[in-house]
């Protein structure tokens, strides 16, 4: 028989979720309400085209501890964190994913229910820079269960990409009608399933499915952002998340190519040939060396596999801009034995006697070169921005490879994570 009180307490619950936190609301109410057999869901659970609980579970939750489990649901689908696991271990993705989402959910003025994961170290930053955090034997659980692929599956590909999507799931675009058209609730559906001792386990999704949801629910979010913003409603690190997350998203080392490519010395020139050569200006083509300035931030924040990884890339760049390289490393001052110079046909590799680990201040880095009289053509710094900066910007251009959260007060940035 299904419990008529359950169902009123999911309904009240989103209620409140669309009057007082209309983004967030408006997310909840695009997954169908399923109750789902308690022999594999202890808590709740999303397969990014549902919502499945517990009753036991939600019967035992507050009202406002109800509005964080669908939110916390409805973000992870918002957030695609079905589609952007890649490579990574499920587990420890499932875990980074928990504490990037439920950060906000409390900022935002939801309160948790008993046990889910909550750092204040991870605050503001993505489940991708989380994940290298979490250790292989980090026994953390998440509240929820991620339906949405594998344990076996690379990144969630579980190799039926070319399958039809589930008839049942809601995933593909024929289905996503029918849940739009009951606002979500799914309500013949939970009476279906609880005569029956609830839902059974969804499958995971294949290719076409995520590819599908992934187009949906980032429609879904800025619709539901614009919504939120002129109704005044929301938060300030929501807002910012949304905003990154629905920009053109460009791999740093794309970003990187194309910056180094700007700097590169290749190019025409109209200046006055001599007398002897005649009155008329041809353009000609001139070339020149790239001074490069390579700064490695080795105050213990950066791992050292982060920084063999980042002068790799810079070395495969180097050789087509033609760039001599100066290598610097830097925590509260130089390390011993920089600077390091490295013509554009050497390998460009980090030293064996590079030692770092103390506090950063980037200050010793400017000065070195202001001391050499110098005016490179680029100053490459490769670090988390968190340190001392100089308090004057250098009349040359500066690009930072930022690690993490931290802003810059000047200069070009670039977001490595």
């Amino acid at each position: 028989m299904f419990d008529t009180s359950i169902e009123t307490k999911l309904a009240a619950a989103r209620t409140r979720l669309i009057l007082d936190k209309p983004f967030l609301g408006a997310l909840a109410l695009r997954l169908p309400m399923v109750a789902a057999s308690e022999k594999w869901c202890p808590t709740s659970a999303t397969d990014a085209r549902k919502f499945y609980y517990n009753p036991a579970y939600i019967a035992a939750l507050t009202l406002e501890e109800t509005q964080f489990v669908l939110a916390h649901e409805a973000l992870h689908c918002a957030l695609s964190h079905f589609a952007r696991r890649q490579h990574r271990i499920k587990r420890r993705w499932d875990v980074a994913c928990d504490h990037a989402i439920n950060p906000l959910l409390v900022a935002d003025g939801l309160k948790p229910p008993p046990g889910v994961l909550l750092l204040d170290a991870f605050e503001g930053m993505t489940a991708e820079e989380i994940y290298p955090c979490i250790n292989d034997n980090n026994s953390d659980q998440t509240m929820d269960q991620h339906l949405y692929d594998s344990e076996e599956s690379e990144g969630g590909q579980d190799g039926e990409g070319d399958q039809e999507p589930q008839q049942d799931g809601g995933g593909g675009g024929g289905k996503e009608k029918n849940n739009d058209s009951d606002g979500g609730g799914g309500q013949q559906q939970q009476q279906e399933t609880a005569g029956q001792g609830g839902a059974s386990q969804p499958p995971p999704l294949n290719a076409k499915e995520r590819d599908e949801l992934g187009r949906q629910w980032q429609q879904r979010m800025a619709a539901a952002a614009q919504q939120a913003m002129a109704a005044g409603k929301m938060g300030g690190a929501l807002a910012r998340l949304v905003d990154h997350l629905l920009q053109p998203q460009l791999p740093w080392r794309m970003l990187l190519a194309r910056y180094l490519s700007q700097v590169a010395r290749d190019d025409y020139s109209y200046m006055r040939p001599s007398r002897r050569e005649g009155n008329v200006i041809f353009p000609s083509l001139r070339s020149g060396q790239v001074d490069l300035v390579v700064a490695l931030d080795t105050s213990g924040s950066v791992g050292e596999k982060e920084l063999a990884q980042f002068l790799s890339e810079v070395d495969a760049l180097k050789g087509q801009l033609r760039a001599r390289v100066t290598l610097l490393a830097c925590d509260t001052g130089l390390s011993e034995g920089a600077p390091w110079e490295f013509e554009p046909w050497d390998e460009l590799r980090l030293p064996k006697d590079i030692k770092g680990g103390g506090g950063t201040s980037f200050v010793p880095v400017f000065d070195w070169i202001a001391r050499q009289g110098r005016q490179p053509d680029l100053l490459l710094y490769f670090t988390d921005a968190e340190g001392d900066f100089p308090a004057i910007e250098p009349n040359y251009p500066t690009l930072w490879l930022v690690k993490g959260k931290a802003p810059v007060p000047w200069g070009q940035r670039i977001q490595l994570n």
